[in-house]
């Protein structure tokens, strides 16, 4: 099977959803030299005359094409449904850049306007740090968008506000604020020494990201090509490993920096969860340990875990997550195997959501996960969790599975309630036995 494309490494615009259908007419509409061709084909061609600078900005141009059109069909063919363009990955990329270079994704974060504040929808358990560059945008209602960089000046562990630019402060109520980072935040980013360029074709969910350092910086680790010999990693932080190892290639270089990355900022999140005073009340993740139809022992993730490892002889271990908390909660499940392959077990499908079901006491909600790579030394397991906010997509992390509803719009209350947080890890080896 193929390698996936990271999601840092392509985007991709469609022309509608999968069960529309998408009109071929003539383009543009009253004009003389309007000729035979798809919607979104016109589109782009007339978004490209405006420069955008980057792929969100051509998508943007060309949502602004489509009102004339798209009314003009409603009212010709009143019960069809109307195509809706959609776009999916590195979006805010330059445009037609295409580096070798280590890249990761930039989230756009909605935000709302209160009298002279701005408030973000996202906060450190996004990645956003404080006093971090960002690029608020404001998009009017013709399309327009306004463009401005600032920095966040208050963030916590849900959310985030800073004040509202001087230079778009005059602009009218009817406007779509967003705020997106203007790079990975350094504090989460593997450090890497070399006597060379990374190895290329790196590409990381935002907020990891992978940066080369000098001799004299502080580094997470040092990469050597020793030629005919192969690649050797020697770790310098020991809260991503101790000694060294071998690699073949510089394929697996790369892959093994991608997940070093991760876990690097999986670590940082389950440092957050430990350190909030807001638990889930009724949310719990149980360890299980099996020996064939037998339950062997088990304990809660964050406190009992580790001591339930290393598996003996005939033993295999699942996690049992039970949500009685009243709420729908966003989670995420995941992991790292003992050869350094991200493991997705929740969602387990880029496609699928990660919106976990509302649970009771009276009817529980849960699901039970065998992890078979997690029997061998080395292994590590992530648990993220959060109650789910009314009106609001799935809550990701960064935990290097892909949004559904990257671009939903959410319109409600401007200051949310601060959420509770769940972050657990398990990991067990020489380096790391009694991490959690």
């Amino acid at each position: 099977m193929a390698e996936r494309v990271a999601r840092a490494r392509y985007v991709a615009f469609f022309a509608s959803e999968s069960h529309q259908i998408t009109p071929e007419l003539r383009l543009p509409r009253q004009g003389r030299n309007a000729r035979p061709q798809g919607l979104l084909t016109w589109a782009v061609a007339g978004a490209l005359e405006r420069r955008p600078a980057t792929w969100r900005e051509l998508f943007d141009g060309v949502l602004a094409l489509y009102p004339p059109v798209i009314d003009e069909l409603a009212q010709r063919f009143p019960t069809r449904e109307l195509p809706s363009p959609v776009a999916e990955g590195n979006l805010d990329a330059p445009l037609f850049a295409n580096s070798a270079g280590a890249v990761s994704t930039l989230p756009v974060w909605r935000a709302q306007r209160s009298g002279d504040s701005l408030v973000l929808q996202a906060g450190l358990a996004d990645g956003l740090q404080p006093q971090q560059e960002l690029r608020i945008n404001a998009t009017l209602e013709d399309g327009t968008v306004r463009s401005v960089q600032a920095r966040a000046s208050q963030v916590d562990l849900d959310g985030a506000s800073l004040a509202v630019p001087a230079a778009l402060r005059e602009l009218p109520g009817a406007v779509l604020w967003s705020a997106s980072p203007l790079a990975a935040p350094p504090s989460t980013a593997l450090r890497v020494r070399s006597d060379g360029p990374l190895p290329p074709g790196i590409g990381l969910d935002y907020p990891a990201s992978v940066v080369a350092v000098g001799a004299g910086a502080p580094a997470d680790l040092r990469w050597s090509d020793l030629g005919a010999a192969g690649q050797r990693i020697e770790w310098q932080s020991p809260a991503l490993g101790a000694g060294s190892e071998r690699l073949g290639d510089k394929a697996a270089v790369r892959r093994r920096l991608e997940t070093l990355a991760r876990l690097k900022w999986w670590r940082q999140l389950c440092a957050l969860g430990e350190g909030t005073q807001m638990p889930i009340d009724g949310f719990e993740a149980v360890l299980e340990i099996w020996n064939g139809d037998r339950l062997a022992r088990s304990g809660p993730l964050r406190t009992s875990g580790p001591g339930l490892l290393p598996l003996r002889d005939g033993e295999r271990a699942a996690l049992n997550v039970r949500n009685t908390s009243g709420h729908s909660v966003d989670m995420v499940v995941a992991g790292i195997d003992a050869q350094g392959r991200p493991r997705a077990e929740y969602p387990s499908d880029p496609g699928e959501s990660n919106r976990f079901e509302r649970g009771t006491r009276e009817a529980p909600a849960a699901k039970r996960f065998e992890l078979p790579w997690l029997s061998a030394e080395g292994a590590r397991l992530f648990v993220l969790a959060t109650p789910a906010a009314p009106q609001s997509g799935p809550r990701l992390f960064g935990a290097a599975v892909e949004p559904v509803l990257a671009d939903l719009r959410v319109r409600g209350q401007v200051e949310p309630p601060r959420r509770r947080l769940y972050a657990a890890m398990l990991s067990w080896g020489a380096a790391d036995a009694a991490s959690r």
